[in-house]
């Protein structure tokens, strides 16, 4: 998108891994809702298509790997150009090693690039974005999984992550007074690091991201408390 000539809108979201699954999904309410979007993915091509589906508002994708210093300052400027960010929903993950190795066996290689895609990137996009969503009274959101509060064979390293990732979530909510904080659980869904941790297996009773959504919105819309959450006690009744 040729960003020259953008009004800045109302509001702007930053969206990571929104080529697919619950981001894309997530990426498409927010559309729907009014909000400006940048998005990115590590594939262009996926995110291209992304892109166009998503046109009905201000859209800017930014190909590009969350732990690139480089592509985090291109989404920041993005979001700049839109105006600053009002949300920011750390989405884009891994699940790390596949199939899901015991602790014992887990590559440290691996456990390293997982923590620094699910905790070190999430932590660095927010720290830079802060200043724009404590001025908009924004909020964070950051996607996280029951492997972090549970014990599960074989998840030991993507649970340990997402804990991580938990713990800083809870320490940002009691430091930041002007924003919202939010780490919230979809559940097992449809999608395809659902069916890496599970190879050649049947997801299909899984539910599709887009199942999970209203859940979502009622977290954001409303505006909630800065908390843990799970998508499945926030649908509407």
């Amino acid at each position: 998108m040729d960003t020259a000539d953008i009004t800045p809108p109302a509001r702007t979201a930053v969206v990571t891994g929104a080529s697919r699954g619950l981001g894309r999904a997530l990426a498409a309410w927010l559309a729907g809702a009014g909000y400006a979007l940048v998005i990115d993915a590590r594939d262009p091509g996926a995110l291209e298509a992304a892109r166009v589906a998503l046109s009905r508002v201000p859209v800017i994708a930014v190909p590009g790997d969350v732990t690139d210093p480089g592509h985090r300052d291109a989404l920041i400027r993005a979001a700049g150009t839109l105006g600053g960010a009002d949300l920011l929903v750390n989405n884009a993950g891994t699940l790390g090693a596949s199939p899901l190795p015991a602790l014992a066996d887990y590559p440290l290689p691996e456990l390293r690039a997982a923590f620094e895609v699910n905790v070190v990137a999430p932590v660095a996009l927010t720290q830079a974005l802060l200043p724009s969503l404590r001025r908009r009274g924004g909020a964070v959101l950051n996607i996280t999984s029951d492997a972090a509060t549970a014990a599960y064979a074989g998840w030991g390293g993507y649970g340990a992550v997402k804990a991580a990732l938990e713990q800083a979530s809870n320490v940002l909510a009691a430091e930041e007074n002007t924003v919202r904080v939010w780490w919230a659980d979809p559940g097992d869904l449809r999608t395809r690091m659902q069916a890496e941790a599970f190879p050649g297996e049947d997801i299909s009773d899984r539910p599709r991201p887009e199942d999970v959504i209203p859940g979502f919105a009622t977290l954001i819309s409303g505006r909630l408390p800065s908390g843990r959450y799970r998508a499945a006690d926030l649908r509407p009744r």
